[in-house]
C-alpha cells in the first residue's frame, strides 16, 4: 500500500520485460521474441534507491489482438488505476515510425489519469555506446541528448522527456532509475496515518481482538502499519485485546492521547473508553489517509434508507481466506439486516476486481484498503461518485450503525 507503483507499458515486443529485468536486476519477467509472451501483469516488489520500497509492474502489450488480447488489454487498463509512475517503452529499432494507436491511447490515458510518464527508447544497442550500466556520467548524458535529437520522432518530443536505453547492454538504466526516483520523491505522500493526532511521548492504545478470524501468529497489515506510524511519531503504542481494554485503562498511570480499535469491536471499545479520550478505528484512519473520509462518512447515511430490493456491494482489497465469521461476508451483512430491518441482496468482490458499472447498487462498502494504494482507492471512490452511488468503508459503516460515528471522527475536520 505504501509502495510507489511503477508500471511499464507499450506494445508487444517493445522490450518491456527486458527493461523491467534490467531495472530490477532480476529475471522477474519471461523474455522472448514471440509477441504476447507477457499475458498477465507481473508485480515485483523491490527497493529502488534512493526512493526505497516500490512495486515494479510489467504489463502485456497494449496492441494485443483477438479475444484473449482484449482481455489482456483490460488487465493493462486495471493496472493504470493503481499506477503512480508510468514508463512507456518504445522499440528503438522503429524510431522513425509514426505513433501507433496503442501508444497514442496510452499517452491520452496517462494524461487523463494524471499519471507522470517517462518515455524510453529501448534497444539502443549501438556499437559506439558505453557497454555498462553506469549512466550518470556526463559523457553518457551527452550521448543520450544527441540520440534523442537524432532518433526520436517529433510526436514523441512533444509529450515527455525521452530516455534512450538498452536493456541488453545496460545503457542508461541507472539514469532511468534516477528519473523514476526523482518523480516519485517529488510527489511523495507527506501525510502519515496519525498526522495531527499523535505527538512525541504520547501513549496510543490499539485494541486488537484475537478471534477465529485473526491470522495465526501475526497481526494484520493495518495494525502493523499503524504501530510503525506511531513509533515514527516518537509516541508509544500499547496493543491490547478488547477483553483486557477496561483493565488496562484502569491500571495505566497515563491518559492515552488516542485509542484506535478494530472495527469489529467498535461498540465494545466505545462502551469502556471514557468520552474525554479520542476514539477511532484503523479503517477510519485509512479512509483519511487514502483521501476518501468525507465521501465515506456521507455514504454511510445510505444505511438508513435500505429496502429488501436493494443491492449492496462489499469489496475486499485482498484475497485472504475467509473464516466462518468473516467481517465482510458475514458480520457486516448480518448487522445491516438487523439495523435496517430489511433483507437487501449482497454481492462480494475481492482483490483487484472492481466492477465499472455500479448503478445497480444502493451502496458500496469497502474494506480498510490496507493492500491498495491511494491512487487505486481514489479511482474506486471517483467511479462511485461519478455514478451517484454512496461509498463508505467497514469502520465508518460499523460506527454509524453503532451510533458512535460522530465520536469516532470528532478529531477530524469532518461532519456527519
Amino acid at each position: 500500500m505504501n509502495r510507489t507503483h511503477i508500471a511499464f507499458f507499450g506494445r508487444r515486443n517493445a522490450g518491456k520485460s527486458s527493461l523491467v529485468n534490467a531495472v530490477t536486476g532480476q529475471s522477474s519477467s519471461i523474455v522472448s521474441d514471440v509477441k504476447g509472451t507477457t499475458t498477465d501483469p507481473v508485480y515485483k516488489p523491490m527497493e529502488l534507491l534512493p526512493l526505497g520500497p516500490v512495486v515494479i509492474i510489467d504489463t502485456p502489450g497494449f496492441d494485443d489482438e483477438g479475444e484473449l488480447g482484449e482481455m489482456r488489454i483490460e488487465r493493462v487498463q486495471q493496472v493504470l488505476n493503481k499506477t503512480d509512475i508510468a514508463v512507456l517503452v518504445l522499440d528503438g529499432e522503429f524510431q522513425n515510425s509514426p505513433p501507433l494507436p496503442a501508444e497514442e491511447e496510452l499517452l491520452v490515458l496517462f494524461k487523463a489519469k494524471n499519471i507522470p510518464c517517462i518515455i524510453t527508447l529501448n534497444k539502443i544497442d549501438k556499437d559506439n555506446l558505453p557497454q555498462s550500466s553506469r549512466s550518470s556520467t556526463e559523457e553518457e548524458k551527452e550521448i543520450s541528448l544527441k540520440l534523442c535529437e537524432t532518433l526520436c520522432p517529433p510526436w514523441l518530443k512533444e509529450n515527455s522527456e525521452i530516455i534512450p536505453v538498452s536493456a541488453k547492454t545496460g545503457f542508461n538504466i541507472d539514469l532511468l532509475k534516477e528519473k523514476i526516483a526523482s518523480i516519485a520523491l517529488d510527489s511523495e505522500h507527506k501525510q502519515r496515518l496519525t498526522t495531527g493526532l499523535v505527538q512525541p511521548d504520547d501513549l496510543v492504545i490499539l485494541v486488537i481482538p484475537i478471534d477465529k478470524a485473526a491470522p495465526k501468529g501475526r497481526l494484520i497489515l493495518p495494525q502493523q502499519q499503524t504501530i510503525r506510524d506511531i513509533l515514527d511519531s516518537g509516541a508509544s503504542a500499547l496493543a491490547v485485546r478488547d477483553s483486557e481494554l477496561k483493565k488496562i485503562l484502569n491500571s495505566i498511570g497515563k491518559k492515552p492521547a488516542l485509542v484506535i480499535t478494530d472495527s469489529q469491536v467498535f461498540k465494545e471499545a466505545a462502551a469502556v473508553v471514557p468520552q474525554e479520550i479520542p476514539l477511532t478505528s484503523f479503517s477510519i484512519l485509512f479512509a483519511r489517509f487514502k483521501g476518501f473520509l468525507n465521501t465515506a462518512v456521507k455514504g454511510a447515511a445510505a444505511l438508513d434508507n435500505l429496502s429488501s430490493q436493494d443491492k449492496i456491494l462489499i469489496c475486499e482489497g485482498c484475497t485472504h481466506h475467509r473464516q466462518c465469521d468473516d467481517i465482510g461476508t458475514v458480520k457486516i451483512p448480518n448487522l445491516i439486516k438487523k439495523y435496517s430491518s430489511a433483507q437487501p441482496h449482497f454481492e462480494f468482490v475481492s482483490g483487484g476486481d472492481f466492477p465499472k458499472e455500479l448503478s445497480i447498487y444502493k451502496l458500496i462498502i469497502h474494506c480498510g484498503s490496507c493492500m491498495l494504494n491511494e491512487r487505486e482507492m481514489q479511482y474506486r471512490q471517483n467511479l462511485a461518485v461519478e455514478q451517484n452511488i454512496p461509498f463508505t468503508n467497514y469502520g465508518i459503516a460499523l460506527a454509524h450503525m453503532n451510533g458512535i460515528l460522530k465520536r469516532s471522527i470528532s478529531m477530524f475536520n469532518t461532519k456527519v
